[in-house]
């Protein structure tokens, strides 16, 4: 019998001097003895010893009673056409626009990993999210003799069936909460780092979302292979330790590059601290070796099992209680301008109380035309609404309106703003990002709200520009962006300018500018800064339509 190649996708240039020519033997020895090896690193000095070695770990994964093996994706996959068209396939949604890492693999090793996730995407229609998957498929195909071996391997993960072990998120749920875990863990054991994120970073657990993909995707694969061996050894909690130490050795170089006795950088949007940790986790071979990161994720005391489950249990009914849980169906959603996990996303920003709801297509342009009459006799009645707009050079925004477009009736046929704090603006492409309401981040252009007298329907009236002028107690700490800015005494009328619309054009965010403006065709716009939402101009300044939708929420209660 002709002996396996477990080295049929990889670029040996890559791999470093006698990897391939090490010899190898079957690895003998108790879980703990398998534990001390994984974790001193004795696997790494051959790859063919680690391939028999995972090869053996895997098997040993407590599984599901019908787990798909490799026949069958020799079944599905075939040899030739099969594979090399869904090499060819974009990977689907749930890997929540994680790529391929390309690791040590040749061009064709990446064309093999799609086939892979393609046919685990097909065979295991419950996952709705598994950012990590492309990393542990590409890593694995390093050390498989085939792509259907590979698939086995991956199969066997995603099936076990151990109480207690998980070695992948599978949901939207599971990942968030593990999300938090890990800000819960850095907080504990990480408090100088985890302080340091908090000081630079506009929303930590943006920051803490990457959390998986440092580890499987971001890391070089030396280290991401040292990584694996641990991880098929004693399961997730490792991704947790490895993590940890990652954001250790951050914040010591960045501080190291600070200077001593300088304060932090100023804060700034997630968005640049994500990139900038990611960066590093990318070069961290220049400076740390695999050796040293996994003595750092091991150093970390008091550190178990248990205290993972209950911190995940915890997280999961905190999610669960917010409605969480409840992701966009992606069977019976369908956008022309977003796709079901871009929708998925926008939906994690609305406010809780809507997050049980399922987006209703109420108007679209390519079914009722380009005419602000039949936009408006659409959109009343339904509170709140989301819009959405694709423009011809391609750029994606929208907004979340909270109040219903009848409204606009009240100030006749004049243009007058409308609409509550809860609604912002966001952009999808070319990157994603939310414009709240301005005084929701900075509440000092706010003053205390009125005593409940003043809310009484018997109040005199008032329009949503119309501010009152009593100077009123200090600011409020407790601000609710669900009332209207008649209820805030603000500094200027222009940051609660939210939305307006008559005959002739329909607005979006007011005060030096607008987040968004569409004409009466609904076919041009521009958009601008606005104070309101202190945005930058969500897409060209000057932009022709080319789709517009607009989204109700329906009941997932009710009937």
């Amino acid at each position: 019998m002709a002996e396996e190649d477990y080295g049929r996708y990889v670029d040996w240039t890559q791999m470093g001097e006698g990897a391939a020519a090490a010899s190898a033997s079957p690895v003998k020895g108790e879980v703990k003895e398998m534990k001390m090896q994984a974790r001193s690193g004795v696997w790494a000095k051959s790859h063919k010893q680690r391939a028999l070695v995972y090869q053996q770990l895997v098997r040993a994964i407590p599984c599901r009673t019908v787990t798909p093996d490799a026949e069958v994706y020799r079944d599905l996959m075939g040899d030739g056409k099969g594979k090399q068209q869904a090499s060819l396939l974009p990977l689907p949604d749930f890997v929540d626009g994680s790529s391929v890492p390309r690791y040590c693999l040749r061009a064709e090793g990446v064309g093999a990993v799609h086939a892979v996730i393609s046919c685990v995407a097909s065979q295991f229609p419950d996952i709705s999210h598994c950012p990590a998957l492309p990393a542990v498929v590409a890593l694995l195909l390093h050390f498989s003799p085939d792509e259907a071996r590979c698939f086995e391997a991956v199969s066997r993960m995603l099936s076990c069936n151990e109480p207690g072990r998980r070695l992948m998120d599978q949901t939207f749920l599971a990942y968030e909460s593990s999300c938090m875990t890990f800000g819960d863990l850095a907080h504990k054991y990480c408090p100088a780092a985890h302080k340091l994120v908090l000081a630079m970073a506009t929303d930590v657990l943006e920051v803490y979302s990457d959390w998986q993909r440092w580890v499987l995707g971001d890391l070089p694969f030396a280290h991401a292979a040292r990584v694996l061996d641990v991880y098929l050894v004693e399961g997730y909690k490792v991704l947790y330790r490895v993590a940890l130490a990652l954001l250790k050795f951050y914040r010591k170089q960045k501080t190291a590059s600070a200077g001593p006795g300088k304060q932090p950088p100023p804060q700034q949007e997630s968005s640049v601290i994500r990139a900038e940790i990611q960066a590093f986790v990318k070069g961290i071979g220049s400076s740390i070796t695999p050796d040293k990161l996994m003595e750092k994720a091991f150093s970390i005391r008091l550190f178990s099992r248990k205290e993972i489950t209950l911190l995940q249990l915890t997280n999961e009914k905190s999610l669960q209680q917010k409605g969480i849980t409840l992701a966009v169906d992606a069977d019976n959603f369908s956008s022309e301008i977003v796709s079901a996990k871009e929708m998925r996303d926008i939906w994690s920003w609305i406010p809780e109380r809507f997050a049980l709801c399922q987006p209703e297509l109420l108007f679209t342009t390519s079914t009722h035309g380009c005419s602000l009459n039949r936009f408006y006799s659409h959109c009343e009645g339904h509170e709140p609404t989301l819009l959405l707009l694709r423009t011809t050079d391609g750029e994606v925004c929208g907004a979340f309106l909270s109040t219903d477009w009848e409204e606009r009736k009240r100030g006749g046929n004049k243009l007058s703003f409308f609409g509550t704090g809860e609604c912002f603006v966001f952009r999808m492409k070319p990157e994603m990002e939310r414009y709240e309401w301005v005084v929701i981040k900075h509440p000092e252009l706010a003053g205390n709200m009125q005593s409940l007298d003043l809310l009484d329907e018997d109040s005199p009236s008032t329009d949503g520009n119309t501010l009152p002028v009593d100077s009123g107690p200090k600011p409020s700490e407790r601000l609710s962006p669900f009332l209207s800015a008649r209820h805030f005494h603000l500094n200027s009328r222009n940051t609660s300018m939210f939305m307006a619309g008559n005959f002739d054009s329909i607005i979006i965010g007011g005060g030096e500018g607008n987040a968004l403006y569409i004409d009466a065709e609904l076919n041009h716009g521009r958009s601008a800064r606005c104070t309101t939402f202190d945005n930058p101009p969500l897409c060209g300044e000057s932009f022709q339509v080319a789709l517009l939708e607009v989204w109700g929420f329906q009941d997932a209660m009710a009937g």
